[in-house]
């Protein structure tokens, strides 16, 4: 296997590490306005995250910084032609932040409910954006002899990749409700559970017609193993949400995620921006990437921090492992 190759997976497994981690803090921030029943149990909801969330945007950084180093041809023609939803994402993502920081900074009601409504749409708008980006990279866009995005917005709102976008939408907010039943107690716990089950319902009839499309239109053997597994591990976390084993729904929905994702890229290999134009024209790991003795220095620092970084978050997650509910919060007075 080339290090460009090996590069492709490398990427490819950095995104799967972000939609993963940060798919269910999206969806805990929607589930801010559909869930919690008032302040404190909104309070409730970000506590959950609050310890994780700007851990889990490392994999976008890095995701993002991989690509640009290793792949500069995918980089510039995908941020040159998605330029208007990325930088809504990128606006989407800082708000969310200083939302999260700035929340409880003054007392007064309408002061939190506006940084609490910014934390509902910024987590929102991107859980959908991206899976219309994705959904327009496995499609193909608009690329010409110069390896430049020729189309314009209304090219990526095409019916496959919004139905992308509802997908990502639906699944993320099913994976941030059994996330937040596994880490609540009481009432919100309860409640957490049914609403995964109606999002989780949702998001299996999405879920199946956008991948069967996409195996239907680029897929092979190896993609439709992917789409198996994806189907099967949402079915599962299904079943297992409605018998209370929010650890296993948890993993499960994690599994939906971490399937359906590599679907896409093992459709979409080995272009990495296929041309709707001409085939010629795509972008592929091999006119896309940079240097060999570039990648070969890549490959020597991602296998020393790689390592690092997983330990250090993995330790995150088990310092904050314990459950939490409406009795844990102090009261605003204090």
């Amino acid at each position: 296997m080339e290090l460009h190759d090996v590069w492709f997976v490398l990427i490819a497994v950095l995104w799967i590490g972000y939609f993963f981690l940060e798919g269910f803090d999206f969806g805990v921030g929607v589930l801010t306005k559909l869930l919690a029943r008032d302040r404190t149990e909104k309070r409730v909801l970000i506590n959950t995250i609050g310890p994780v969330w700007d851990g889990n945007e490392v994999w976008l950084l890095t995701a993002g910084g991989a690509t640009f180093a290793a792949f500069p041809e995918w980089y510039a023609t995908l941020f040159s032609g998605f330029y208007l939803p990325l930088l809504v994402i990128l606006v989407c993502l800082i708000v969310r932040g200083v939302a999260f920081e700035y929340r409880a900074k003054r007392p007064e009601e309408n002061w939190q409910r506006t940084w609490e409504t910014a934390i509902f749409w910024c987590s929102l708008i991107p859980a959908f954006l991206w899976g219309v980006a994705f959904g327009n990279i496995a499609r193909g866009v608009k690329i010409d002899a110069r390896l430049e995005y020729v189309g314009g917005l209304g090219d990526l709102l095409n019916p496959y990749a919004l139905l992308g976008g509802l997908v990502t939408l639906s699944l993320f907010t099913f994976h941030g409700a059994v996330f937040v039943g596994l880490k609540t107690v009481g009432d919100i716990r309860e409640r957490a559970r049914t609403t995964a089950l109606r999002v989780g319902a949702v998001t299996a009839v999405l879920a199946l017609v956008f991948l069967g499309w996409t195996q239907a239109d680029k897929g092979d053997g190896t993609s439709l193993i992917a789409l198996v597994v994806a189907v099967a591990a949402l079915l599962g976390a299904l079943v297992t949400a409605r018998a209370g084993r929010e650890g296993w729904a948890f993993a499960l929905s994690g599994l939906t995620i971490v399937a359906a994702v590599s679907m896409l890229f093992l459709t979409l290999f080995p272009n990495v921006m296929p041309s709707t134009l001409n085939e010629q024209w795509s972008l592929t790991v091999t006119n896309a990437s940079s240097s060999p003795y570039t990648l070969k220095i890549m490959t020597w620092l991602a296998a020393i921090a790689t390592p690092l970084v997983l330990l250090y978050q993995g330790w995150t997650y088990w310092v904050f492992r314990k459950r939490i509910g409406t009795q844990h919060i102090a009261d605003a007075a204090h």
